[in-house]
């Protein structure tokens, strides 16, 4: 029966997820509506006034006539510059300072360390009816491990952080389900399920009115 009851739900999801898929992509895939041009009164303004009419030219004024006889015209004394060795000087400096600096190679970021992977995941959990607590390793992966009889995790991955991150932390993936006491043939009903953080159990851990839960570590 459970297993019936296993390969119907499986079906049904792949169904869902195939029906979902397709409902996207012709969402996606649809065309859109066609939106007005944003008006262009500049535009509208020069393309409505007519063009100005072109200036007629003016006469150029008749110059001063040549003269009979040529005019003798003596050149002009030759100038010579003298350029002084403190001159010569300010202007191969000047020259240095234009020219171009060598631009330094961009460095390239050193590629992020990858977070290792641990076999266990470290789980505190505490009962608040009873004031029991209790830490335990759930294996990644394996078996879920039931606590007091009540609670049950299941470990889907466990990370600790690399040298270069800031915080030091470990960090799991974990499904966590509630089976009611003396209802042991009652299917478990899930009550927390995604990533906690050890650096941060306040914030990452399981809140439940019964029942808290937070990762402490991960270890091989």
């Amino acid at each position: 029966m459970r297993r019936n009851r296993l390969l119907t739900a499986g079906a049904s999801l792949v169904l869902a997820l195939s029906a979902g898929a397709v409902t996207a992509s012709v969402l996606q895939d649809a065309p859109r509506d066609a939106r007005p041009v944003q008006q262009d009164p500049i535009g509208e303004i020069l393309r409505n006034t007519p063009a100005t009419p072109a200036v007629p030219t003016e006469t150029a004024p008749s110059g001063t006539p040549a003269p009979r006889a040529p005019i003798a015209v003596s050149p002009p004394p030759s100038v010579q510059i003298a350029e002084d060795a403190a001159v010569a000087e300010k202007a191969e400096e000047e020259v240095e300072a234009e020219a171009p600096v060598a631009e330094k190679p961009i460095e390239q970021p050193e590629t992020p360390a990858r977070r290792q992977r641990r076999k266990f995941a470290v789980i505190q959990a505490l009962d608040k009816t009873t004031a029991e607590t209790m830490k335990f390793e759930v294996e990644v992966g394996g078996r879920p491990v039931r606590f007091n009889k009540n609670l049950i995790f299941t470990a889907r991955a466990c990370e600790v952080s690399t040298p270069d991150e800031l915080t030091e932390d470990a960090i799991a993936y974990l499904q966590v389900a509630v089976q009611s006491r003396g209802a042991a043939s009652a299917e478990p009903r899930q009550v927390f399920r995604g990533w906690m953080f050890a650096s941060s159990p306040a914030v990452s851990g399981l809140q439940h009115p019964n029942y808290d839960a937070w990762v402490v570590g991960c270890k091989n």
